[in-house]
């Protein structure tokens, strides 16, 4: 009995190795070998002369890998796809930045490098580009033909999510409370929407009294004004950083979900170790964010390399 699960766990943990495998830091290596750079100039170009654009790929990549894996299905035009989801329509952003970047490497290797790959580089670029961290992006990823709407509204966390949504929600991608924590920390950039914090600026009391009437008055309660943006976090909103977490321990934290994070419940301590070491966040959010770029790929001869990331070929 115990040599028959050694030889079960071995064989688990190599069909385990060999899923793994299919994406390779380097599988680009020979087919595109200029594929890295040239997406990292793309989003160097954009971000010189917009930032916040940085805060919108790495959000595109995250909203991605939640709806259905990390297939670029995101991109893809259409009216039941998943940017007519409740989280994407109206907000989501950075379309016409990957199209260029997709133009560009088409022009120097068509058919090769998908845009689930351009995706999840060019989020690792954005964040890089604006102070953050770096990683190793594992690579092969080909791009799903359809996009699912139903899913992205299912999966995606809302911004009034409590802790325990957010949990369950991380969960069942296969992320940790502590991948959950660290991931959060993208929104120490990028901004949002009135309409989305309305009710927390006028109505939660687990907010700074202070810091709530300041966004007042770029979100007024008349229900005018609904695409106002504010940032998410208003000490250093375009660079990279850990200010998000010493903002949540001040009760400034923008969303609802945000403030959850640290509000008397499990995630507290994280988020004090976090606020207080910048390095240790930056270690544990790259490491979530290949964790997460590995959400169900598609490889091998599953999906399809687009020729155009809004299409099916």
């Amino acid at each position: 009995m115990a040599s028959w699960a050694v030889s079960f766990g071995i064989i688990v943990a190599l069909f385990l190795a060999s899923a793994n495998a299919q994406l390779s830091a380097t599988y680009y290596d020979k087919s595109c070998p200029n594929a890295l750079s040239i997406i990292k100039s793309g989003i160097k170009k954009v971000l010189s002369n917009e930032p916040r654009m940085g805060a919108s790929i790495l959000r595109l990549h995250f909203h991605d890998c939640f709806a259905q894996g990390c297939d670029g299905s995101v991109l893809l035009d259409g009216s039941s796809g998943e940017k007519t989801a409740g989280a994407n329509s109206h907000s989501a952003r950075g379309f016409d930045t990957l199209d260029s970047i997709k133009n560009q490497l088409e022009a120097a290797c068509s058919g090769v490098v998908s845009c689930a790959d351009i995706l999840a580089v060019a989020a690792r670029d954005s964040v890089v580009q604006l102070g953050g961290p770096t990683w190793t992006v594992p690579l092969g990823r080909r791009d799903s033909t359809t996009s699912n709407k139903v899913a992205a509204n299912a999966n995606i966390p809302a911004p009034t999510s409590t802790l325990a949504n957010l949990s369950s929600l991380f969960q069942a991608q296969g992320l940790s409370t502590k991948d959950m924590v660290a991931l959060s920390g993208a929104h120490t950039i990028g901004q949002a929407r009135c309409t989305v914090i309305r009710n927390r600026i006028y109505n939660d009391t687990d907010i700074d009294s202070a810091y709530a009437k300041s966004l007042q008055a770029n979100c007024p309660s008349d229900k005018s004004g609904n695409r106002n943006l504010s940032p998410l976090e208003a000490v250093s909103p375009t660079v990279f950083d850990n200010n998000y977490y010493k903002e949540l321990t001040k009760k400034k934290g923008l969303l609802h979900s945000d403030q959850e994070l640290f509000n008397g419940g499990s995630t507290d301590s994280l988020v004090t170790t976090y606020s207080t070491d910048e390095n240790t966040f930056f270690k544990d959010f790259a490491a979530a964010m290949v964790k997460m770029g590995n959400i169900s790929p598609l490889t091998g001869s599953n999906g399809e390399i687009r020729k155009n990331c809004r299409k099916a070929n």
